[in-house]
Order: C-alpha cells, then sequence, then structure tokens
C-alpha cells in the first residue's frame, strides 16, 4: 500500500490563513463528488423512511451556502445567474427540505461547482481584516471565518448522510 500525505495545503491566491479553511471546505466537496459519481437517476431520487432524496440533499447544500455568502458574507442581494439555480423553495410548508426529483447528477454537480466558484471568488481578495470583521444582522453578528467553519461542518453532516443513504440503496 502505498503511502499518503496528509496535509492542509492552503489554496494558491488567497491569505494562507484564509486558503486553509478553504481547502478544507474544497475537501469536503472533493470527497462527497468522487463518491457520488456515477451514481443513478434512481438512486438520487429514491427516499427511504420519509427521509429526503439524495437529490434534495444536494440541492438543500448548495442553496445553505448561497444564502450564507450572499445574506452573511457580502449582505447583498443574490446574483441573478446564482438565483436562477434555485426556482424551488427552501423548504416545504412542515419545515422539511424541499424535495428534489428529476434533476440529473450532472445538474446538481453544476450547480454546486457554480455557488462553489462564485463563493471562493469573493474570498479571493478578502484580508485576515474583513475575514474577522463581524456582518451585524438582525438577529446575530457573524463573521466570514465563522461562516465558511460553518459550511465545512454542515456540508460534512450532510455528507455523512448522503453516504449513509448511497450504501443503504446500493446494497438493496
Amino acid at each position: 500500500m502505498e503511502k499518503r500525505a496528509l496535509f492542509v495545503t492552503p489554496l494558491p491566491e488567497y491569505e494562507e490563513e484564509i486558503g486553509r479553511w478553504l481547502w478544507c471546505l474544497e475537501d469536503v466537496r472533493r470527497t462527497l463528488i468522487i463518491k457520488l459519481t456515477g451514481t443513478s437517476q434512481s438512486i438520487l431520487d429514491t427516499k427511504i423512511d420519509e427521509r429526503q432524496t439524495i437529490g434534495s440533499l444536494l440541492y438543500h447544500i448548495a442553496l445553505v451556502e448561497a444564502d450564507w455568502l450572499y445574506v452573511e458574507v457580502l449582505g447583498s442581494e443574490w446574483d441573478i445567474e446564482i438565483r436562477s439555480l434555485f426556482p424551488l423553495k427552501f423548504s416545504s410548508e412542515d419545515g422539511s427540505l424541499t424535495h428534489i426529483e428529476g434533476q440529473s447528477l450532472e445538474e446538481h454537480f453544476y450547480r454546486l461547482n457554480k455557488v462553489r466558484e462564485v463563493f471562493l471568488s469573493h474570498f479571493r481578495s478578502m484580508d485576515l481584516t474583513d475575514w474577522r470583521k463581524p456582518r451585524v444582522l438582525e438577529h446575530y453578528d457573524v463573521t466570514p471565518e465563522w461562516v465558511v467553519y460553518h459550511l465545512i461542518e454542515h456540508e460534512s453532516h450532510h455528507r455523512g448522510q448522503i453516504f449513509h443513504l448511497l450504501r443503504k440503496l446500493q446494497n438493496d
């Protein structure tokens, strides 16, 4: 077995510390994409025990990332191109995630990649002062640093759910 090197390496073109956090964010996504590559439409759309589908979770991951970027980090209206990637509401009337069905893996990957591309572009020119500068909102104050931490945690959590669903569905 070949020895692996397990290091966090800052993404180039970013302030070093910011680049390290963004590398972690990208690493979670990389493992998600690798594991899902080749997944069938049937598996993406199948519900088990009234849980969300894999497709619904992928839509949710991208939507939450975009929302944190525009609302918390930038404090601005959403870019029209990014908004167009989310024609469906955030959640159903009962508070559960919007059910997504019939969208191909390629559509999900495009949405995830486009949101991430825009997300990363906004951090390229950020310095450590802005990284740690609180955004003052009605119900809380938040820094871009915390947003990235939260998104790593959020996507990791849903990645675990997706991997669990994938194992169950592939074994049935």
